[in-house]
């Protein structure tokens, strides 16, 4: 299953290793904000890649108040639940923690499809994702997580530590194994001219915050305003609730700006080519605390959005007020390119996630009886 650009991002290499492998079956569905034109209908990044894309999906509503969103769920409990039933596949492979996966994964569960989890463990305190990744977690049969911590963390949640491994992050595969473009085949892709310095940026809804979106992004620009010497490169929030407004926000900014600019989507291999020259990250998206870090570039990480995560050191953390960010930007400046350690820069595993991730999935259900059957594992709590 693949639901976003980001996500997509993060299976492909698994599904192309599946996909040259005679052993497995690969359907791939698409759904979500793939489809949708606002997000720069991504799926066509799949079709490029040579990947067959076995169903199409469509379960967006207009709109993304919270309202919308449980539309939005319903629509994919009851679609899912069609295509299920017609095909019948002998397991579900998703990623992460949106609430479309989780309708999705609600529908595998009562056709009795084991769900193979990729991720669970992590904590997204200022985010709802929180809870719906750890529903996920429990819905599911095998587990993959980034770190030892999280696995722990499975485990915690009563999973069996027999289904629970951890992999590593497939960011940082994609990062280390990934054939960039130079700078120069950069600007030719985005049709821009970049300055000596330019930062990458993603700003996600927050949606635990008690802070409004628009005061946000508010001070995020106008932390923005006070750096005119570097560019800043920006992909639209996703379609959490008040994504909409931020990327509204975003775009009427980028026209009054020329070192601003806003793309619906980088894909793959622009995004971290753009990353790997970049000299920091800005924003609240995961990428800043995974990929970043495997390219020695510090993070400007705004707000609580992804309090709870592991951090490096490469992690500077601020508060979402204008005078906070610039200064975590002028640190960030200072801390400059290549300057983090090797620990940091490996802190979510080797590089070599896919490989793992497919042996796994064919030691546990290539010619075995899978018993949906769990039993709790406790632990023992002092």
């Amino acid at each position: 299953l693949t639901a976003t650009r980001a996500e997509y991002g993060l299976l492909s290499p698994i599904i192309k290793k599946m996909l040259g492998d005679k052993c497995f079956d690969v359907r791939v569905v698409v759904t979500g904000a793939h489809l949708s034109k606002e997000q720069g209908c991504t799926y066509r990044e799949i079709e490029k890649d040579g990947i067959p894309i076995d169903a199409k999906i469509e379960i967006l509503t207009s709109g993304n108040s919270p309202s919308d969103i449980s539309k939005t769920m319903a629509n994919a409990l009851c679609r899912f639940s069609d295509y299920f039933s017609l095909k019948r596949p002998d397991a579900l492979m998703v990623l992460g923690d949106r609430y479309e996966t989780l309708a999705v994964c609600c529908a595998a569960l009562n056709e009795r499809i084991p769900i193979i989890h990729l991720y669970g463990g992590e904590t997204t305190e200022g985010a709802i994702d929180e809870a719906i990744r750890h529903s996920i977690t429990k819905m599911s049969y095998l587990h993959f997580t980034a770190t030892e911590i999280y696995r722990k963390r499975v485990i915690q949640l009563g999973e069996n530590p027999e289904r629970v491994f951890n992999v590593g992050a497939m960011g940082v595969e994609n990062a280390l194994s990934t054939k960039l473009l130079s700078n120069e085949e950069l600007e030719n892709e985005l049709g821009i001219k970049l300055k000596a310095e330019y930062a990458v940026g993603t700003y996600h809804p927050v949606t635990l915050e008690s802070y409004s979106v628009e005061y946000q992004v508010e001070q995020l620009l106008k932390a923005i305003d006070n750096f005119s010497d570097i560019d800043f490169l920006f992909t639209k929030a996703n379609t959490d609730a008040s994504g909409a407004t931020i990327n509204k926000m975003l775009e009427d900014y980028s026209r009054t700006h020329n070192n601003f600019f806003l793309f619906d989507s980088l894909g793959m291999k622009k995004y971290l080519s753009a990353l790997s020259g970049a000299a920091f990250v800005l924003g609240n998206s995961s990428s800043g605390l995974v990929e970043a870090p495997a390219f020695g570039i510090p993070t400007v990480n705004i707000g609580s959005r992804q309090r709870g995560r592991i951090f490096s050191n490469s992690i500077i953390q601020c508060e979402e007020d204008k005078e906070s960010i610039v200064a975590a930007i002028k640190k960030a400046r200072t801390v400059g390119k290549g300057k983090i350690s090797r620990e940091d820069m490996c802190l979510f595993g080797d590089g070599k996630t896919s490989e793992k991730v497919v042996k796994i999935i064919k030691e546990v259900f290539i010619d075995r009886e899978i018993d949906l059957k769990k039993q709790f594992y406790d632990i023992e709590v002092l």
